[in-house]
């Protein structure tokens, strides 16, 4: 097994898939985005725009088209479901200098999106403050029908909340071969979404980090694939080796 490609899956159905928390109906896209049909709404979390230029800056070398790149990925997502409204979840500036590196053509690409979608910047612990060049409205965190949208999840027992922040992702070994991918986690009631940003990483979901999120309640994991996003059975998972 070289990629997550299962073969029971219809490949042109698989790039999203159907989620439920907390009796409403989502869709986890295999960019890493969610959307809420509901209320036409793009969810996506983790953008870390120019974290590139950030490193470049301190002399570490990393291609300078990752804006560009996520951009380019949540236009497409946005078309895909035709999104009325775009949420991000925090952290989508790597640093509160963003705007003074950002290339002119991605504000232009930004804004085009933007024409079209309400757009919300939920404040992370990278961007506590989002400059009023990237357009939008600037909020510390948002409740629509009782569901919770806020960058860092809380520790404990809740419910009602969508969040980033902690970029899972899972290692699933099968047949002999190992594959880590993001992925979002969720138990029904909250749910942690990958990061969506082209530079970013991500932590095993099995880590001590994610146990006051779920403690021993059971956990679901989507894992994103190649050719879309796929529902993973969490006894095939395995901690980073």
């Amino acid at each position: 097994m070289t990629s997550l490609r299962p073969d029971h899956f219809d490949l042109d159905d698989a790039r999203d898939q159907p989620l439920s928390l907390c009796g409403k109906a989502f869709r986890a896209h295999m960019s890493g985005a969610l959307y809420w049909p509901a209320e036409r709404a793009l969810i996506v979390a983790d953008l870390h725009l120019e974290k590139g230029s950030h490193f470049a800056a301190r002399g570490q070398m990393l291609p300078p088209y990752d804006t560009r790149e996520t951009l380019r990925k949540l236009a497409s997502v946005i078309d895909f479901y035709n999104a009325e409204t775009v949420i991000a979840l925090g952290d989508s500036l790597h640093d509160v200098a963003a705007a003074e590196r950002i290339d002119g053509a991605d504000i232009e690409t930004l804004r085009m999106l933007q024409a079209d979608c309400d757009w919300l910047w939920v404040t992370g612990n990278h961007d506590p403050v989002v400059a009023r060049i990237f357009g939008g409205h600037v909020v510390p965190g948002l409740t629509v029908e009782g569901i919770k949208l806020r960058h860092d999840p809380r520790a404990g027992a809740i419910t009602h909340e969508i969040s980033g922040h902690m970029h899972p992702a899972a290692r699933l070994v099968m047949n002999g071969t190992a594959l880590r991918r993001p992925c979002f986690v969720g138990n029904g009631l909250r749910l942690v979404m990958p990061a969506f940003g082209a530079f970013t990483g991500g932590l095993n979901i099995l880590d001590a980090a994610f146990e006051p999120l779920f403690g021993n309640d059971g956990m679901a994991v989507w894992m994103l694939g190649q050719d879309g996003v796929y529902p993973v059975a969490t006894r095939l998972l395995r901690e980073d080796s």
